[in-house]
């Protein structure tokens, strides 16, 4: 007799929990749950929009002082001195521009024309 009333008493509350499950679900699926969480995505998505916008800005300013700081640069628009340039050999060509007779152009670093 135990038996039967627990195996009664589980299946109904199983029954019961489906039961609210799928009026849930049910709720969630129809046109103003559905409208109503379309809305909320949009709102969150423009706060997350917003809170990007507003770290790319102060990304930007921190740049800007850097680079300022780089270039001796004054926030009152007034220019200190800029460094001394520097001298990169990467950046100097290896390649001398001379004439040969009847035919201009440059010549490689062996003093051959490049053809």
């Amino acid at each position: 007799m135990f038996r039967r009333a627990f195996w009664f008493t589980t299946g109904a509350a199983a029954g019961v929990w489906a039961t609210t499950k799928v009026h849930q679900k049910l709720r969630k699926l129809q046109p103003d749950s559905l409208a109503a969480q379309a809305a909320d995505k949009a709102v969150e998505t423009g706060h997350r929009l917003r809170q990007f916008a507003l770290d790319v800005r102060a990304g930007m300013a921190d740049r800007e002082e850097q680079l300022n700081d780089a270039l001796g640069l004054r926030p009152t628009g007034e220019v200190a001195e800029l460094p001394a340039p520097r001298s990169h050999a990467a950046l100097e060509t290896p390649y001398r521009t001379t004439r040969t007779p009847g035919r201009p152009g440059l010549t490689g670093p062996t003093g051959n024309e490049d053809h």
